[in-house]
């Protein structure tokens, strides 16, 4: 979807929303790695709201995760009451505008502007790393607390997982040669298994957010956790989804224009820092470490290669997809190993 469309659509759904307010300028402020677009939405008295707009995924996802973020944001105590952005209402409900017209499908949903304060340098120094790993784990108790008072979810990852499976039976095609498609059946196979070893149906649900990034965070002067945005890929799930992109914001590389997905972030020295510092305020246990890998592997075949044409722009999406073959799918096996990180942890298998 082009940029004057979409900002076309923005328009229209704040007309929908209340065309008695009027807006004076639509300006994009988007990171430029999705397909996704956000805007900041300048009214002719000077208020600003701001405006994400999605054709990726389904229009049912996109509300119920909206739903349930904005039902987060209003449960969360402090001192995290204030860390999600709010997002408007109408009739007393998340309001989401759906654009169809075309064959173009797009929902705009809006946003009270979300407060910044202190952004963590692009490498950490251990002592930003303990930190970091403190806020995780009070932050993950917090949302721990609020999930159970939030609306189901319809989506998890093993209903993900068998999609890509019966993408594959439809049509293998798409996802290039028949030795990728026997590739991602081999790794969806060893997923499932993975799951059922490590007993992650047992695993707590809570909201997770997954793509941690130090662009998509700030915090206070004493580095406690401040406000988050970008939801792309919030879901309800097992907290450790989140863990392979705390490993990125605390590796080595550091935060990087250029990216890539490799697994090794979670053996680095400065991961386990961060997970025995996490393990002190929200004890891990042995199972949800062996499905570390896991989790990362489902990463990697959902968000990279199932939604990566939907989700990334086609440069970042046919760079990603090519790794995902050629080094992100045979390293899971190969290059982590939980008895590391457990023995770091003095957990015993």
């Amino acid at each position: 979807m082009n940029h004057e469309l979409s900002k076309l659509i923005v328009s229209k759904a704040w007309e929908a929303y209340d065309a008695s307010k009027v807006i004076m300028s639509i300006d994009d402020i988007s990171a430029n790695v999705s397909t996704n677009f956000v805007f900041r939405v300048t009214f002719e008295d000077g208020d600003i709201i701001i405006a994400k707009l999605s054709s990726f995924g389904k229009y049912e996802y996109f509300k119920e995760d909206h739903r349930i973020i904005h039902s987060l944001s209003n449960n969360l105590l402090y001192p995290y009451e204030n860390v999600l952005a709010k997002s408007l209402l109408k009739n007393n409900r998340v309001y989401i505008y759906r654009h169809r017209q075309s064959g173009n499908e797009a929902w705009v949903v809006f946003y009270n502007p979300t407060r910044i304060l202190e952004r963590l340098p692009r490498r950490l120094e251990e002592d930003h790393i303990r930190q970091f790993a403190q806020q995780a784990a009070k932050f993950h108790k917090a949302c721990s607390r609020a999930a159970k008072v939030l609306p189901k979810s319809s989506k998890t990852m093993r209903t993900d997982i068998n999609s890509l499976l019966d993408r594959l039976t439809a049509d293998e095609s798409r996802y290039g040669t028949r030795s990728h498609a026997d590739q991602l059946r081999y790794h969806c196979d060893k997923y499932l298994k993975g799951r059922a070893k490590y007993g992650a149906a047992t695993f707590e649900t809570i909201p997770v957010f997954i793509d941690w990034n130090i662009g998509n965070f700030s915090v206070t002067k004493d580095m406690e956790l401040y406000s988050r945005w970008d939801y792309d890929w919030f879901r309800m799930s097992t907290r450790m989804m989140d863990f392979y992109f705390f490993s990125r914001v605390v590796s080595n590389a550091g935060d990087r224009t250029v990216f890539s997905y490799l697994i090794t972030t979670m053996m680095e020295d400065r991961f386990i820092v961060f997970l025995q510092e996490y393990h002190k305020h929200n004890p891990l246990t042995v199972n949800e470490i062996g499905f570390l890998k896991e989790a990362y592997r489902f990463f990697i075949l959902n968000y990279v290669i199932k939604d990566g044409k939907h989700f990334f722009h086609e440069q970042y999406a046919n760079k990603l997809q090519q790794e995902a073959y050629d080094i992100y799918l045979p390293s899971v096996d190969r290059d982590f190993d939980a008895n590391v990180l457990l023995d770091a942890l003095n957990l015993k298998p």
